[in-house]
């Protein structure tokens, strides 16, 4: 925390009865007077946040909460806790996320009994039950909230709430990997921006369509999505995404295989963020440099898009050589480790081992990998053939990349681009 307050918990447990439930009612030009000066601090602490700088981000978000009251400002009070769930999940304060997760169920739940009908709760209030919802790792239920505020905010002529929807529900299919679902979604709010003035969702819908991209081994379109969000951003002085742009870019040469230019872009995330503050997206980058940072490496192997790349030949597509790459996977996960026949047999072809069968397979089958990943077949290097079997040449610097995962984050499971 800062020094504004070193304990979050105290803050709340000490003030929270005058910040929600006010002894006494205060005089109009001292609630206006307070309003005003709770206004002022959530304008200030949203410039400082989209400049990543969520340390003063933090503070004034906090003084703005302290001014608010309940049930007047209830609308007000989500949407400045959001930010610091937002705020302490990047800096991987997990204790202080969660105190401000449990201040927006609260609210959230004295909003919604106001309303005996629930045909009746606004499109605003539906949304923020799915934003709680994904606080909670809730997806289903998170999901059907967002639905239902993008129908009822379409019924209220809410856009902003219906952009809004549509690009949460889009975050929450790609972190459950539905990304037809995810892209249905994205082209929904892509449709509406293109009317709308809404340069901040814009940046982080096309960020989230390259990450969609990059997943789908489409690395092409990923890098030029990832362009697209860096001018939506830098058009709205917006800095706070533009490491993880710059960190999209650096996958999609990695999938590549261009290490050397992947490699330029995590550096360049490295330079644009506080490495104090942005503590979530360095460990991001950190993971990806230690995969292609090794300058020794020979061999690499991306299996989740079926890909290789040999380091005189460049990159080799596996993509409709589904026996090659799995016979090249069995060798290069065990090297030095000899394959025989009979082992080929009951690996790959998931058989018992038949001359008539599988002699020639065998035979045919590694000389065509040979020729595909081998820069002189008449002299290996990878796969090498001894009386016990084939091997793969444990001297080789190999290396393996499944695919980047995509992990839920484990504090408050949203990204810093989330909608509020």
């Amino acid at each position: 925390m800062t020094d504004y307050t070193s304990n979050t918990e105290a803050l709340l447990t000490t003030d929270m009865t005058k910040v929600f439930w006010p002894a006494q009612k205060k005089l109009d030009t001292e609630e206006e007077s307070q309003r005003s000066l709770g206004q002022t601090h959530y304008r200030l602490a949203k410039i400082f946040f989209d400049k990543a700088d969520y340390n003063k981000a933090e503070m004034h978000f906090l003084q703005a909460i302290e001014l608010c009251e309940l049930p007047t400002d209830a609308h007000a009070i989500l949407k400045v806790a959001g930010f610091l769930v937002r705020i302490y999940s990047e800096t991987l304060k997990k204790e202080d996320a969660a105190t401000f997760i449990d201040i927006s169920k609260m609210v959230l739940d004295l909003q919604l009994a106001q309303y005996d009908n629930p045909s009746l709760v606004p499109s605003e209030i539906l949304f923020f039950s799915g934003v709680v919802g994904t606080y909670y790792g809730q997806y289903e239920e998170a999901k059907k909230n967002y639905s239902l505020a993008y129908k009822k905010a379409q019924e209220e002529n809410e856009p902003d709430v219906v952009a809004k929807s549509l690009l949460s529900l889009a975050q929450t299919y790609f972190h459950e990997k539905d990304f037809k679902s995810c892209i249905k979604s994205l082209s929904l709010l892509e449709q509406l921006l293109s009317i709308l003035n809404k340069g901040y969702l814009k940046g982080s819908m096309y960020l989230l369509y390259g990450n969609v991209m990059n997943q789908t081994g489409e690395y092409k379109k990923a890098l030029d999505y990832f362009d697209q969000s860096c001018k939506e951003l830098a058009s709205k002085s917006c800095w706070n995404l533009l490491g993880y742009t710059f960190l999209g870019r650096g996958i999609s040469y990695k999938k590549m295989s261009e290490y050397k230019t992947s490699l330029t872009y995590f550096e360049l995330a490295q330079n644009v963020i506080n490495s104090q503050q942005s503590k979530k997206l360095v460990e991001k980058i950190m993971k990806e440099i230690s995969e292609v940072n090794d300058s020794n490496i020979d061999f690499f192997i991306d299996r989740h898009n079926r890909l290789i790349h040999e380091k005189e030949l460049g990159t080799i597509d596996f993509k409709h050589r589904f026996v090659l790459l799995e016979i090249l996977f069995l060798l290069a996960q065990n090297p030095g480790k000899y394959f025989d026949k009979d082992d080929l047999s009951r690996e790959i072809w998931k058989d018992e081992y038949n001359p008539l069968i599988h002699d020639k397979l065998i035979y045919t089958s590694i000389s065509r990998l040979r020729k595909l990943i081998e820069p002189n077949v008449d002299k290996a290097k990878y796969i090498l053939r001894g009386k016990d079997g084939y091997t793969f040449n444990p001297h080789v610097q190999v290396s393996f990349y499944h695919g980047t995962d995509i992990n839920v984050d484990s504090i408050a499971n949203v990204e810093i681009g989330s909608p509020l």
